[in-house]
């Protein structure tokens, strides 16, 4: 029984339980965490809010959230001033893990308004190419 816990332990700290983390600023963003709440701001998007999927280039042009905007964790701090600090960010990746590395690497440059949505795996709509 206790080599069940430690490993289930070890995968929770391997891939996280990220999904809903909100940066200070990012209370609001908490109303599309639910997937049928983020498809009506799919639908109808906000200028305000910005979905980012952060993963690798290649990977999101297989598919991704539609409205989403391509900011792979690899390169995504040599690209800050194309990422707003005014602008709220949903942020994604597979498991919610990157998008976690990622959202923690903002944090220290100054973003506020950042929510990880967790892994495109919620997402049970079709996907845009």
């Amino acid at each position: 029984m206790i080599k069940k816990i430690i490993v289930l332990l070890l995968l929770i700290s391997l891939f996280g339980c990220y999904e809903g983390y909100l940066s200070k600023d990012g209370g609001d963003l908490t109303q599309y965490l639910e997937p049928s709440k983020l498809k009506e701001l799919v639908d109808a998007p906000d200028e305000n809010i910005w979905i980012i999927d952060v993963r690798p280039t290649a990977v999101y042009e297989k598919g991704h959230i539609p409205t989403a905007k391509s900011f792979s964790s690899s390169e995504i701090l040599s690209r800050l001033n194309e990422l707003p600090k005014e602008k709220s960010l949903i942020v994604y990746c597979e498991t919610g893990g990157r998008a976690q590395a990622v959202i923690k690497m903002l944090e220290k440059e100054g973003y506020t308004k950042m929510m990880n949505w967790g892994g495109n795996t919620r997402w049970p709509y079709e996907f845009e190419k």
